[in-house]
């Protein structure tokens, strides 16, 4: 059986492994595996298609996306769980070896540089499109200052990330930027 989770906002692919089962069991054994960007986008896909998401299909797996995914299940008859289970994904016409393969075939993020080591023109980058996402109301100047590790911190607070404030590879690919864009002074 193989299922999403979202687990601190972070989409999940788990499959578990079911056998024998006595009563002391703790439980099922599962295997966990973080999802792309691109099956999160393509199961966002399917459900703007079925009518039940109506944000962005931008890859990052929110509180809007598990809610979209579970009035999915609930108009489709199925079991209300928010994760994407064998009957989920095939009602939604997705093959879970295909969202796995995506993965597997994506090779991990560069490493994000350091805020003090990021040139000016990175920065305008950050704050412009922190602007656009609607998270930054401050001069795009180049300059870090407190105004955009606020909304940076705002940002995360909104995708469901860790509401620190910091530059991290999470946040980048959340925002849509690539890290290996931001260049080191």
């Amino acid at each position: 059986m193989s299922l999403i989770r979202t687990l601190g906002g972070v989409a999940l692919l788990s499959t578990c492994l079911t056998g024998p089962v006595l009563a002391q069991s703790p439980g099922p054994l599962s295997y966990e595996q973080l999802l792309s960007p691109n099956a999160v986008q393509a199961v966002q896909q399917r459900l703007i298609s079925a009518g039940t998401y109506t944000g962005a299909a931008d890859g990052v797996w929110g509180p809007d996306s598990a809610a979209a995914l579970q009035r999915f299940q609930a108009s489709h008859q199925l079991q209300v769980t928010g994760q994407l289970n064998q009957a989920t994904a095939a009602t939604l016409g997705l093959d879970p070896g295909t969202l796995i393969s995506t993965q597997q075939a994506s090779a991990p993020p560069p490493p994000v540089p350091t805020v003090e080591s990021l040139r000016p023109a990175s920065i305008r980058a950050i704050q412009s499109r922190l602007r656009s996402l609607g998270f930054y109301n401050g001069s795009v100047d180049g300059v870090w200052g407190q105004s955009t590790q606020n909304a940076i911190q705002r940002f995360q607070q909104g995708h469901d990330l860790q509401p620190n404030g910091q530059l991290n590879p999470a946040t980048v690919s959340a925002m849509g930027l690539s890290p290996d864009a931001l260049a080191y002074r």
